[in-house]
């Protein structure tokens, strides 16, 4: 598909992933339609990518609303008469023990992360039925594929969000819609500042897990699934090697994430008081509505995902060795 002049919806688009992909596809020349509940980092975004010459509409949403999610679409077509690419990328979560993890907050994680997905393919499907063809974008997780402990509601969600993607695209073969598409991307651990956003009762202030990848890679692969659809992507190459050897050896890598993530982004960091983070209101913080986090995503970490990548490899050896 022609990127530019283009259309593309894309929630979750006031911070990270769905910030950096809304300012790559107006770099692209497509005309973005906006949605966050943020309404002010919406409009501070929506005006820096018409510095690109295209245009855009910030719509303010909460996606675990069906009508809301409805009404963005309904504003994407009045405005731009149709839709080319709906991006699936609104997100939060929380970081505890499972037992620690208050239920109305992991229900809220399952409203916003699975049910707001729901409805925003429903309402881009709709569209995309009515024109014939279109691309859905669905922002999974390597945690769909390598479960992950402290998060277990939002790797609930991702999981689901994959198999969401699965069942959408036998259907439309199914009923011979080959003009439209539906792609899930997993990215691996991301520079986004999702993590001061999420929900923590662990008591620790809670990190990221290295290597961390740039938001704007992830970007970069969502443009280019828009241009050439294909089923699944996974963004980063740990990611890439550590789903193998899931495959492979699932036990061993659980293992070794699992401890990774205890020790690394959690037990390591300094103390933290329990917070609902933006699960029932978006962060007042301006300085969150940014594409990093400030975790080090770029180029600085290069060696350290080389390392880590031959690290996985030397692992991956051990495991075939192990079963033969």
């Amino acid at each position: 598909m022609r990127i530019k002049g283009s259309v593309v919806v894309i929630t979750g688009a006031s911070s990270g992933i769905g910030r950096a992909a809304a300012l790559r596809f107006a770099k692209e020349g497509a005309d973005v339609v906006l949605a966050a509940r943020r309404a002010e980092a919406l409009t501070a975004l929506a005006a820096e990518c018409e510095k690109a010459g295209v245009r855009a509409l910030a719509v303010p949403t909460d996606v675990s609303d069906v009508a809301a999610v409805d009404q963005l679409a309904e504003r994407a077509v009045a405005v731009f008469g149709r839709i080319d690419v709906w991006l699936n990328d609104a997100a939060v979560g929380v970081y505890a023990r499972f037992d620690d993890i208050p239920p109305a907050d992991f229900q809220r994680v399952i409203d916003v992360n699975v049910m707001g997905y729901v409805n925003g393919a429903r309402a881009a499907l709709r569209q995309m039925r009515r024109q014939g063809r279109g691309v859905l974008i669905n922002v999974a997780s390597v945690v769909a594929e390598i479960p992950q402990p402290w998060s277990t509601a939002y790797t609930v969600s991702k999981a689901a969000v994959r198999a969401l993607s699965l069942a959408l695209r036998t259907e439309l073969r199914l009923d011979g819609d080959k003009r439209i598409h539906v792609c899930t991307v997993l990215p691996a651990t991301v520079d986004t500042p999702w993590y001061q956003h999420a929900a923590n009762y662990t008591g620790h202030r809670v990190g990221t897990v290295p290597p961390v990848y740039g938001a704007d890679r992830v970007a970069r692969a969502i443009v280019d699934l828009a241009r050439s659809p294909q089923r699944e992507v996974t963004v980063g190459a740990i990611g890439k090697a550590a789903a193998w050897q899931h495959r492979a050896a699932p036990r061993a890598v659980e293992a070794t994430f699992g401890t990774l993530t205890d020790k690394r982004s959690i037990r390591r960091s300094r103390r933290a008081a329990p917070s609902s983070g933006n699960l029932y209101r978006p962060s007042a913080d301006p300085g969150t509505a940014a594409v990093s986090g400030g975790w080090g995503g770029g180029r600085k970490t290069a060696v350290r995902r080389l390392a880590s990548v031959g690290a996985l490899a030397a692992a991956g050896l051990a495991i075939r060795r192990a079963l033969r």
